[in-house]
C-alpha cells in the first residue's frame, strides 16, 4: 500500500484508512467484537495504517475495541479520533448529543480517549463539528496545550467551513481537514479544498463511498432498519435511491472499462484528485476491505477522470446529505 502524507505535517499513513464507526455505531446494532477485532488486524495485514474512531461512536465502544483491536501495533499505526459531543445525556442517536467544546470538557474527553485506545499520545485529534458557542481560538488553544503536554500530536477539524479553518490554523497548525467528499457529495471543491492546498493541510474524505451508496449495491428497493441512521437520510428515500442511479450507471461504466468495482473508482476519483487526499471508507466485511484497498493501485488516467467530471457534471444529484437539524452542524 502506497503511504501518503497529510499536508505539510509530515504525518504519513497509508493511501487509504479504514473508517471505524461503523463497526460499533449508525449501521444497526454493534457488531461482533471479535470479527471486528479480527477485520482490524486483517486491515493493518494488508498495510493500513490510519484507523479513525470517536468518543460518540458507541458512546465509548469504538474506541475500545480499535484501542484494544490495535493495542499488538503500537507505533506502526495511526489513529485518529474525535471530541466535541456533550456525551452526560442518555440519548446515543447519531448527532442527538449537543456540541461541546468548552476547553475543559476537551481536556476531559482526551482523558477519557487516551484510556480507551490504550495509547500514551493521540496521533491525530479532530474537533468533531465546529461548535457555535466556543470560539474556534479557544478550541484551537486547547489542544494546542495538549499536543505541548505531550498527550495529542495532531489537530484536525471535521466539516469546518473555510473561515473556521484558517481562525483554527493561526493558532494551532492544523494536520487535516475531514469532510465528506466523494462523487455524490462535492461541496469542498468549492472554498475548502483551495483553502487546504494554500495552508498545506491534508484532507480526509469520509463517507467516500456514499454511505454505501457509490458500490453499486443498492436501489429504489433497498430499506434500511430504523437502527441504521440512513433511514432518517433525505439522500436515501426511495425516490432519491431511483433519482441517483445514474451515478452508478457512469461509475459502472468506467468500471467496466477499467476490470474494477463500482467501490473502486469512486475511491481511485477521489485519490486522484490531490495527492493528500487520504479517504477512509468504513466496511465490516473483509472482502470489502481488500476490494477498498484494491483501488489504491487502480490508476485513472486524465481521460478516464475527464469523462467521470463530464458525466458527473450532468448528474444532479438528489435529497440533501443530512436532515436539516444536523446540516447546521457542518461548514461555517
Amino acid at each position: 500500500m502506497q503511504k501518503r502524507k497529510l499536508g505539510k505535517s509530515n504525518l504519513q499513513v497509508s493511501a487509504i484508512g479504514l473508517g471505524c464507526m461503523g463497526m460499533s455505531f449508525s449501521y444497526g446494532p454493534p457488531k461482533d467484537k471479535q470479527e471486528m477485532t479480527s477485520l482490524l488486524r486483517a486491515a493493518v495485514e494488508r498495510g493500513i495504517t490510519f484507523f479513525d474512531t470517536a468518543e460518540v461512536y458507541g458512546p465509548f465502544l469504538n474506541e475500545e475495541l480499535v484501542g484494544e483491536a490495535l493495542a499488538p501495533f503500537r507505533g506502526q499505526v495511526v489513529i485518529a479520533t474525535k471530541f466535541g459531543f456533550d456525551l452526560s445525556g442518555s440519548d446515543n442517536r447519531p448527532g442527538a448529543a449537543g456540541l461541546n467544546s468548552q476547553p475543559n470538557h476537551i481536556k476531559q474527553a482526551v482523558e477519557g480517549s487516551l484510556k480507551r485506545l490504550k495509547v500514551e499520545t493521540i496521533d491525530l485529534l479532530y474537533q468533531h463539528r465546529v461548535d457555535p458557542n466556543v470560539p474556534i481560538e479557544d478550541v484551537a488553544g486547547a489542544v494546542k496545550e495538549l499536543i505541548q503536554e505531550g498527550n495529542v500530536k495532531h489537530f484536525g477539524l471535521s466539516e469546518a467551513g473555510a473561515k473556521t479553518i484558517r481562525r483554527a490554523h493561526a493558532v494551532q497548525p492544523v494536520t487535516a481537514l475531514q469532510s465528506e467528499y466523494s462523487l455524490w457529495t462535492r461541496t469542498p471543491e468549492k472554498e475548502v479544498i483551495p483553502t487546504l492546498e494554500e495552508l498545506g493541510i491534508g484532507f480526509v474524505p469520509y463517507s467516500p463511498l456514499g454511505k454505501g451508496f457509490l458500490t453499486g449495491k443498492m436501489d429504489e428497493n433497498t430499506t434500511f432498519d430504523s437502527s441504521d441512521f440512513r433511514s432518517s437520510l433525505p439522500r436515501f428515500t426511495q425516490e432519491a435511491l431511483r433519482a441517483n442511479q445514474a451515478l452508478i450507471k457512469l461509475l459502472g461504466s468506467i468500471a467496466e472499462r477499467k476490470k474494477a468495482t463500482p467501490a473502486q473508482i469512486a475511491l481511485a476519483w477521489l485519490l486522484a484528485q490531490k495527492p493528500w487526499i487520504v479517504p477512509i471508507p468504513g466496511t465490516t466485511k473483509l472482502n470489502r476491505l481488500e476490494e477498498n484497498i484494491g483501488a489504491a493501485a487502480l490508476e485513472l488516467t486524465p481521460d478516464d477522470l475527464r469523462d467521470i467530471d463530464s458525466a458527473a457534471s450532468k448528474i444532479k444529484v438528489e435529497g440533501a446529505r443530512y436532515p436539516e437539524r444536523l446540516e447546521k452542524m457542518t461548514g461555517l
